[in-house]
């Protein structure tokens, strides 16, 4: 039998089922994770244990369900005769029962679960030039065209609006160049194609209104249980810079938001970012330093992020550096590399003395792990052979008619799942040019008329109708100039600061 503490998510045991087994402290749950393991060793199951235990103890979780089978923490566990003998295994069969968890389904594709929407102005171009997969020169352009957007106080809210202003910037070329750099039209037409691309994959239904309330993300349930926030990842994982950016953007938005949450017996929010290799692939030095910015410092507001990928090195090692929980599944080594991955990956954890961690990480069977989690004052526990607990929930997807009955059961429906389009930088600058074609026509018309009644001289000097044409024009092009007392304000990846 096993007692369990109030104060830790209960993880698992060795299989002899000795001692009090392994815990994950709620204090230490904003000290970010990492769960590793080949295919096929139980990482989603480590995942669904751990996002259980967070959610009962009261705290919000959001994860990205890269195949569907997360689906299932809002159903009750079946309760498989291999579960149970698991829990037997383990001592825990007397604790053990069925449970569903309260979930938010979400989906940036809108067909899966509610919209999840941002704007362009939010997202920044840092992390837009990332998704649109730029190279310098580009990023150095959508630069130049958030500032003059950012200076101007003019939203950038979907395609559309960034679509406009790219052309009043091509057509204005000239002048921003003068301001800001140089702003090419090859580069405006690169970006352009590039938006194309991205919508072709269905990345515009990504950007607009009501863009996503991440207060939305941090409730509980009438019962005191954090609120589960799944969203459906197997078509964006078709899409890897789009899935990538996103979960940047949503880190980048938290940090920006949230105040500073001191030391709390246990976070306000946990993120499992699931192939979070695809967060760090071909990712600039300049970005990963910024990357690893955040996640040192969102620690301090409550939230815990934990990275769960196929092997520790596809984690880069200053965001590795700050992993304190870590549950190693098996690993494989039929490579040189493999070797040495798992040589390295044996030596980051405190030794046991009962075992060579280096040769237990081939030899893990299936719900197996490695554990090693903070404790006491923050040191690393020595690390411990753990079979991992059985899931409450149901194991693998729900039905679509399960799904269908939680969305439609769902409070935020009417928030999010109509699109809005409010005014933004297309209409205000489409009025612009409005206004300044009929300013233009009527100096045209003046002009004409003087012309008609004044008497014909031969002159090389400009009319005053083309000199009214022609100040009209700089009129319009100096609205796109600088207007500081208007500008919005960025952080560290670009999002917008209120």
């Amino acid at each position: 039998m096993t007692c369990l503490q109030s104060d830790g998510i209960f993880i698992g045991k060795s299989d002899d089922g000795v001692g009090p087994g392994q815990y994950l402290p709620l204090k230490w749950g904003n000290r970010h994770g990492l769960i590793a393991g080949a295919t096929g060793t139980g990482k989603t199951v480590t995942l669904q244990v751990l996002t259980e235990g967070f959610s009962r103890a009261g705290v919000p979780v959001f994860l990205a369900d890269a195949k569907g089978d997360l689906s299932g923490l809002c159903q009750t566990s079946d309760m498989q005769d291999f579960l149970t003998k698991r829990a037997d295994k383990i001592g825990f069969s007397e604790e053990y029962e069925g449970a569903a968890y309260p979930a938010v389904f979400w989906d940036l594709f809108a067909e899966q679960g509610h919209p999840v929407r941002t704007t362009i102005s939010e997202i920044g171009p840092l992390l837009l030039s990332r998704m649109l997969e730029l190279n310098d020169t580009q990023e150095g352009v959508m630069n130049i065209v958030f500032r003059v957007a950012d200076e101007q106080g003019l939203l950038l809210l979907d395609l559309k609006d960034l679509r406009a202003l790219l052309g009043v910037v091509n057509e204005q070329r000239k002048e921003i160049s003068a301001v800001y750099g140089n702003v090419s039209p090859q580069s405006i037409g690169a970006i352009q194609r590039s938006l194309l691309r991205l919508e072709d994959q269905g990345a515009d239904k990504f950007f607009g209104e009501p863009a996503l309330d991440l207060r939305d993300f941090m409730r509980t349930d009438h019962e005191g249980r954090g609120i589960v926030n799944i969203l459906a990842a197997d078509k964006l994982m078709n899409s890897p810079r789009l899935y990538g950016t996103f979960l940047l953007w949503m880190l980048s938005e938290l940090f920006e938001e949230l105040p500073e949450a001191g030391d709390a017996d246990r976070p306000k929010l946990v993120f499992f970012f699931d192939e979070a290799h695809l967060l760090f692939d071909d990712a600039p030095k300049a970005l990963l330093e910024k990357v690893e910015q955040v996640v040192r410092l969102i620690r301090s507001k409550g939230v815990g992020v934990f990275f769960v990928t196929q092997s520790p090195d596809d984690i880069p090692d200053s965001v590795l550096g700050q992993l304190g929980n870590r549950i190693q599944h098996a690993l494989r080594a039929f490579t040189p590399k493999q070797q040495k991955a798992i040589r390295l990956a044996s030596q980051t954890y405190r030794p046991n003395p009962a075992f060579e961690v280096e040769n237990v990480i081939t030899a893990l069977g299936v719900g197996e792990a490695l554990v090693s989690t903070l404790e006491k004052k923050g040191q690393p526990s020595i690390v411990e052979r753990t079979l991992i607990r059985p899931p409450s929930s149901k194991l693998g997807p729900v039905s679509q008619t399960e799904r269908r009955r939680v969305l439609n059961d769902s409070t935020l429906a009417n928030k999010y799942d109509e699109t809005v389009d409010n005014e933004s930088a297309y209409e205000i600058l489409q009025e612009r040019a409005e206004k300044a074609a009929k300013a233009a026509a009527k100096a045209e018309a003046e002009a004409t008329e003087t012309k008609k009644t004044a008497p014909a001289r031969k002159s090389n000097r400009q009319s005053v109708g083309e000199a009214a044409i022609k100040s009209i024009t700089r009129a319009v092009s100096s609205s796109l100039g600088r207007s500081i007392a208007k500008a919005l304000v960025r952080g560290i990846l670009g999002a917008l600061k209120r």
